[in-house]
């Protein structure tokens, strides 16, 4: 019998381990219908940042009845990287294309990556606004991003995206899991990132002006392959070495 948080036998993603996160919902109906659709893929994590509204009963309407526990277990927040922090991977979603929105996923891609890295790491899929979806301000806290393949109309209705990639997680995988170690959650590694973005500004390896800019490629290059807790602070010791070396070679001029 599979024990809670501990992935599928049969390599199947773990479920328990899957959260639906809402960025600044706008519209009740969208967060109910939302809510439903990850019901009807068997999860049951739905956490929502800085919603517009949370009208009860406009809430219900759409989850109809077998979500509602869903709702009533729901998260609210005010922050989002404070919702983010205890996930050692995050799925952001986009339909827009460019810039630093490089390196795209399918759905059922992600899905695939998600059942061995579900053994030892919970996982969001976050949702942007109805009415522009994640910004470049939302991107740095993604370890990977999804787009859903579209013909012709590209917008999709949030309820229908979470319904997509929920469909793809709940169906993914029939082979025998790999070993995926326990990753670094997001609190861990944007302490990293601070600290990583002062050294490389105070080295003059990045531009002084607009550094995040700059860190978009650093963050890029590690989401790529997944950081372990104990890699992150590793980072972040050899960045501490590197101020203490700096501020040496300054007292001797």
């Amino acid at each position: 019998m599979k024990k809670p948080g501990e992935a599928d036998r049969s390599g199947q993603v773990c479920l328990e381990r899957v959260a639906v996160v809402l960025y600044r919902p706008r519209l009740p109906e969208n967060i109910g219908a939302a809510a439903r659709a990850a019901c009807n893929m068997g999860l049951s994590r739905l956490i929502v940042v800085q919603p517009q509204d949370l009208d009860p009963e406009r809430l219900a309407k759409m989850a109809t009845p077998a979500a509602a526990p869903l709702l009533e277990q729901m998260a609210v927040s005010d922050d989002l990287a404070q919702a983010l922090a205890p996930f050692q991977y995050i799925v952001g979603t986009t339909s827009r294309l460019g810039g630093v929105r490089q390196e795209l996923l399918s759905p059922r891609g992600m899905a695939t990556r998600l059942i061995d890295l579900s053994l030892h790491n919970d996982i969001a899929l976050l949702f942007g606004p109805e009415n522009w979806g994640l910004t470049n301000q939302e991107l740095p806290f993604c370890h990977a991003l999804v787009t859903i393949p579209t013909d012709g109309c590209a917008s999709l209705n949030l309820a229908q995206a979470v319904m997509v990639l929920a469909y793809e997680i709940f169906t993914a995988g029939h082979a025998a899991p790999g070993f995926e170690p326990r990753l670094a959650n997001s609190r861990e590694l944007e302490s990293m990132y601070a600290m990583l973005k002062e050294t490389l500004v105070k080295i003059n390896f990045i531009s002084h002006q607009n550094p995040e800019h700059w860190m978009f490629n650093v963050r890029r290059l590690f989401a790529r392959h997944g950081l372990r807790a104990r890699e992150a602070q590793v980072i972040k010791g050899i960045c501490r070495q590197i101020d203490w070396y700096v501020g040496k070679r300054l007292e001797k001029k």
